[in-house]
């Protein structure tokens, strides 16, 4: 078994991977490693060959293998190494990576810093737990997707989409492109759960019907699927009687969501967020075990690559930092919590601050839709800090730099939104200190 020593690690060679590496070999990391268990880097992005990526990262608008290959252009012109077609199967509190390839063999690597980039896998059936039989043709929307985009397969010619997630959305959009029929989307919550710009795009300018307050309540087919049988439901989520319909098809594309794949830090025994999925962080993504960072999906969904580029760098470079020896910083430790109106916030906590930064970069996720609101920033129950919005969505992202002045040395730090007193203007999302 052979054995190999560097700086940083990445495991995970998405544009959360790329990106975090290459902060890290920016921020003096003298060796960095990106491990990827797929045959290229690029994660997701490389299947998601619709457009709409990079406007914030590079101000163009870029298909997702477009914006892929922006980063791994970058890699392949840094010092970075890479190692693809290799499966991680541990990584130690004290740094000892497992990993396994069919070229390598078995491997052992001894970190300083490891970031944990392994982007999140779609909810499948069994977790909503759909009742019917097992019949061919359900699929869950990545696994189409992939199947559509890179493999050159269609799952089906008449189609149902459980859940109004984007990949689903998308994946409206892209089989209609095909040829297959896509018969509606069906929604439980009373709200979409994808970007608006998706609903319009991909369902809106396709005629496709979106059905909000409806469950998909059966399966059925023997074989092959062919057709579910729908219901509304309560505001409890439960089906009200009377109000099922059936619809015949054969494919149902589910898009209930995503879990962030934390095996590796569950096993290694990462604290993690019961609500996000992901670990718990600080403002330089370090996980509660030292030497550990994390970035990316596999931290929070994200909904948006741009986010998730930026806050890679954020780690890769604090994952650098650690290596040199440079963190963590002394000082206790404060919880940032969420109250009303506010579902997640990321990091979930604060470690002392480096000298001369002038704000700490929140993400957010809402609770419920909400038109004007105002997020607002709590420091030992006084209120500290306030931002207008135009529109809350479960989602979309909220994000919000909040002055260090303005967190001081609270030990109690809350954030919330509420709605706001009266209309705000496309001119008024500005921030106001209080």
């Amino acid at each position: 078994m052979r054995e190999f020593s560097y700086d940083v690690v990445t495991i995970g060679g998405g544009p959360a991977g790329m990106a975090a590496a290459l902060a890290a070999r920016e921020a003096g990391a003298a060796r960095v490693l990106i491990i990827e268990r797929d045959r290229e880097l690029g994660g997701i992005l490389q299947q998601c060959i619709h457009n709409g990526f990079g406007l914030r990262r590079f101000e163009e608008e870029l298909t997702g293998p477009g914006y892929a290959h922006r980063y791994i252009d970058m890699v392949r012109a840094s010092d970075i190494d890479v190692w693809l077609d290799t499966t991680v199967l541990a990584a130690e509190p004290d740094g000892v990576i497992t990993s396994v390839s069919p070229h390598a063999g078995m491997t052992i690597v001894k970190a300083k810093s490891v970031v944990y980039a392994m982007g999140c896998r779609e909810r499948t059936r069994g977790a909503i737990r759909t009742p019917g039989s097992r019949p061919a043709g359900v699929f869950t929307a990545g696994a189409a997707q992939r199947m559509v985009n890179m493999e050159g397969y269609l799952p089906g010619k008449e189609v149902v989409i459980v859940g109004s997630g984007d990949i689903g959305l998308i994946m409206a959009r892209r089989m209609t492109f095909e040829g297959a029929k896509v018969k509606a989307v069906f929604e439980i919550m009373p709200y979409s759960n994808g970007l608006t710009r998706n609903i319009v795009q991909c369902l809106e300018d396709f005629g496709i019907p979106l059905y909000l307050g409806h469950s998909v309540t059966a399966i059925h087919g023997k074989d092959r699927v062919t057709g579910v049988t729908v219901a509304q439901v309560n505001d409890r989520l439960e089906v009200i009687d009377g109000t099922a319909f059936d619809i015949a098809c054969d494919c149902v594309l589910l898009s209930v969501g995503l879990i962030p794949e934390n095996e590796l830090g569950r096993a290694a025994g990462l604290a993690l967020d019961p609500i996000t999925g992901g670990a718990l962080a600080d403002q330089f993504r370090q996980t509660a075990t030292p030497g550990f960072f994390a970035a990316g999906n596999v931290l929070h969904v994200h909904d948006l690559v741009d986010w998730v580029s930026e806050e890679a760098a954020i780690a890769g470079r604090s994952a650098a930092r650690h290596a040199q020896g440079e963190l963590p910083l002394s000082g206790s430790q404060r919880s940032v919590a969420v109250g009303e109106g506010l579902r997640t916030v990321v990091p979930q906590r604060l470690s002392a601050f480096e000298q001369g930064k002038m704000s700490v970069r929140f993400y957010f996720r809402a609770a419920k839709p909400m038109g004007a609101s105002l997020l607002q920033f709590w420091a030992d129950g006084v209120l500290a800090f306030e931002r207008k919005l135009r529109v809350v969505k479960p989602s979309e992202m909220i994000v919000a730099d909040i002055p260090v002045r303005k967190i001081g040395d609270a030990a109690t730090l809350e954030f919330r939104v509420l709605p706001a007193p009266e209309k705000i203007e496309a001119d008024d999302e500005i921030e106001e200190e209080a």
